[in-house]
Parts: C-alpha cells; structure tokens; sequence
C-alpha cells in the first residue's frame, strides 16, 4: 500500500470526495492556523490520510493563483503523507496568501502537518 500512496500523483485514494466526506471533518475538527492557512482535521479509520481543498474564489479572486497555492498544497501532503498517520485533512487558504512566496507556503504547510499529527494523537 505505501507505493500506491506515495507517487508523483494525486490518487483519488487520498482525497475527500464527497460532501459527507468533508463535512465529518468540518463537524468536530482539530485546527491549525496561521497567517497562511486553517486547516482542519480528524481522525480516520483508514489505512492513509486523505486531503481536501477549499481554495475560495472570495478569499483568492485569481484562478492561477488559486492552482498554485493547489499545486503547492498537493505536492507538499505528497511528501509528507507517510508521517501523517491516519487523518483526514480540509486546507482553507487566508485572505492574501496569493502575495506570500512559495517557499514561505511549504514552511507553513510543514509545520501545519507536524502540529495535526499530534493533535490526532498519531505518530
């Protein structure tokens, strides 16, 4: 199962799919914040943790910055989803993040995935 997880691709394995799926997560969430992201999550009783993305147009007006603040969310839960345990994850971007550098992005995102692992209690 760790080679399915873990590859180049966004598997649809690894994502919330259907409105049930994130409203269970925006039900009762851990959080984590900063000037960048919220993001919220909880525990799940699967074998990987999965993510979802609510990338506003009210929060990001311009389409290309929305897919590159995607991308750049994708990309970092790619190699960060072996140490996550098992949670499911919902990513809602700040107000102005479009401004913010990508690397200042992916340290964010770092330490947001750190600070859920162990609030969900995984390691």
């Amino acid at each position: 199962m760790i080679e399915e997880t873990y590859q180049a691709s966004f598997p649809r394995s690894v994502r919330l799919l259907s409105k049930h799926d994130y409203q269970q997560v925006f039900n009762n969430p851990v959080r984590s914040s900063d000037f960048c992201f919220t993001i919220l999550a909880i525990s799940n009783s699967l074998d990987r943790s999965r993510l979802g993305l609510a990338i506003a147009k009210k929060t990001i007006a311009r389409s290309t910055q929305r897919n590159r603040i995607k991308r750049l969310v994708r990309e970092s839960f790619r190699h960060e989803q072996l140490n996550t345990g098992t949670i499911d994850i919902v990513v809602l971007a700040k107000r102005g993040l479009e401004k913010v550098s990508n690397e200042d992005i992916r340290q964010s995102l770092g330490k947001h995935w750190s600070r859920l692992v162990k609030k969900c209690g995984k390691s």
